[in-house]
Order: C-alpha cells, then sequence, then structure tokens
C-alpha cells in the first residue's frame, strides 16, 4: 500500500460503525416503495448529506445492499427504498422492533460551496433521499442558503403530493406539484414526471432545470452550484446541463457494491484526475464526486 493510501485508510478509520438498527417504522408508498426509521445513533452521529448505509436485509441473506440516507435525527437514520430485487423485499417484510445490521455511515459527502448559496438540488427515483437529506442540512446550517429542488419520478412519488404556496419564478404557475416535507421546511421544490401527474412538469428533470436557469441573469448564476442524485443517464443530463451553463456540479452515483468499504473495488467508474484516467471506487472514494470529471 502506498503511503497516500495509507494516510487514506488512516483518515477513514473509526469513522464507519456497525450497529444493530431498530425499526423504529415502516411506511409503504404506491410502487413498492418503503421509508424505514432506524434507531441507529451511532451512524446517525456522524452522517453527512451523500453518506449511505449498507443494511442487511434479512438473517437469511448475508450479503448487504447500500442504501442512501434520507433523514437523520439525534439517534435515527432514514432510508427510502424501492423493491427491485429479493433482498429489499425480505426488508420491505420487517416491523416495528425488529433488528437489522447497519453499517455506516459510508462514502464522501456533498460539499456546498459558501460562495455559491443558491443550490439547485435535482433528485430522480430512488435518487430523491440524498436532495431531502442536505435540504434538511443547508435549512439548519447558518449559512445563506437557498435551496430549489426539482424531484423527478415515472412511478407515484413516495408521498402524498401537495400543491405549493412557495412560488418560483422561471416555472410555469400550473407547474406547482411539491414534496409536502420540503413546503413544510419553507424550501421550494417542483415534481417532474411523463406519467400526467397532477401539478407535475411534462418532461424530464433537467427539461425543468433548464428552463430555470435560462431565466437567471449572469450574476444570479454566479451564485447557484446543483446537486444531483439519480439513474446515470439522468446524471449525465444534468452533467452536461451545469456544463453549458458552466455551473460546478456535484453528483452521487448509484453503482451495484458487494462490500461497499472499498474492498472488492466491483464498484469502480473511471474518473478523470490531474495524473489522467483513473478507476475509482464509488463506495469510499465517492459515492460523491465532480460531474466534471466523471468519464460518462
Amino acid at each position: 500500500m502506498t503511503t497516500a493510501a495509507q494516510e487514506k485508510a488512516q483518515a477513514n478509520r473509526d469513522t464507519i460503525f456497525v450497529e444493530d438498527g431498530e425499526v423504529v417504522s415502516i411506511d409503504a408508498f404506491p410502487g413498492e416503495q418503503f421509508i424505514m426509521r432506524i434507531r441507529a445513533p451511532r451512524c446517525a452521529a456522524s452522517a453527512q448529506p451523500g453518506n449511505f448505509v449498507h443494511i442487511t436485509c434479512d438473517e437469511s441473506l448475508p450479503m448487504r445492499r447500500p442504501l442512501s440516507i434520507m433523514r437523520v435525527g439525534d439517534d435515527w437514520i432514514e432510508i427510502l427504498y424501492k423493491i427491485v430485487g429479493h433482498g429489499l423485499r425480505l426488508l420491505s417484510k420487517k416491523k416495528s422492533g425488529d433488528f437489522v445490521s447497519v453499517l455506516g455511515p459510508i462514502g464522501q459527502p456533498f460539499r456546498p460551496s459558501p460562495d455559491r448559496p443558491n443550490t439547485l438540488l435535482i433528485g430522480g427515483g430512488v435518487g430523491i433521499p440524498p436532495m431531502v437529506y442536505i435540504a434538511d442540512w443547508l435549512r439548519q446550517d447558518k449559512g445563506s442558503w437557498q435551496a430549489f429542488a426539482i424531484l423527478g419520478s415515472e412511478i407515484p412519488f413516495p408521498f402524498d403530493l401537495k400543491k405549493s404556496s412557495l412560488p418560483v419564478d422561471g416555472v410555469a404557475d400550473d407547474v406547482n406539484s411539491t414534496m409536502p416535507l420540503l413546503e413544510s421546511w419553507g424550501i421550494p421544490a417542483r415534481l417532474t414526471s411523463l406519467q400526467g401527474y397532477e401539478g407535475c412538469h411534462d418532461g424530464y428533470v433537467t427539461d425543468l432545470a433548464g428552463q430555470w436557469l435560462s431565466t437567471l441573469s449572469k450574476d444570479e448564476l454566479g451564485k447557484v452550484e446543483i446537486f444531483a442524485c439519480g439513474p446515470t443517464p439522468m446524471l449525465k443530463a444534468v452533467a452536461d446541463l451545469a456544463a453549458r451553463y458552466d455551473l460546478p456540479c456535484q453528483v452521487s452515483l448509484e453503482e451495484f457494491m458487494a462490500c461497499a468499504v472499498g474492498g472488492c473495488a466491483g464498484c469502480a467508474v473511471k474518473i478523470s484526475t490531474p495524473d489522467g484516467e483513473a478507476m475509482k471506487r464509488v463506495c469510499v472514494d465517492g459515492p460523491v464526486f465532480d460531474a466534471s470529471t466523471v468519464v460518462w
């Protein structure tokens, strides 16, 4: 192991915990989506926006599943997940009082720049949770952040749609459905879908983001930074949009993972570095990367 690698390994030591998390609640939503709150105080105390956890879905299934953290409390974390296989189906059958093994928090977090206080948060599908987390962090931070979230889904959203009372310049008046949680925090959000959901923009998240950005002045654009999470094609489109407007953009990549702690390198992606292209592990080198460095 090189000296640099040793120093990095040392820096990561004692930052990831394994604990038996107690399921506090689990709420089901259409599209086989679930929000689970887990009492995991060590993870909650160290988590940052963009981190994820590696969870044992059931005692009968040894392989864990990586899931983004959506919210954090004093001693709990919340995750949002959609059933896509046997493991998450088993996890969905857990009940309050059950225990799941939680490994986390894992990964490099989002790092908002105070020089860019107007944050555009773009989440697609199961990429919505990290956007909720960073929105919560921004509203609690003492900085002068102003966040605007654009969330997209092609299945029913995992929350009841609400008509927003928070206006957004540059967005049509009839695009007014929002996420109630963000609304309650005073953070404007707008929803997009191709499924014709009421009050949602009929198109992709990048379509609506592009419309909004096109209404901003040069000075206003100079204060914008983009954060995004979602499927890879969506993230590439977000990266292209950011490049078009010369905006800094951080993306949280989604990849299949085995160990989730950097040992297997099964989640490696190609990243441009000052020394040339290199393979980086999404679990510990990411999942958050500068969008301009990702080799799409």
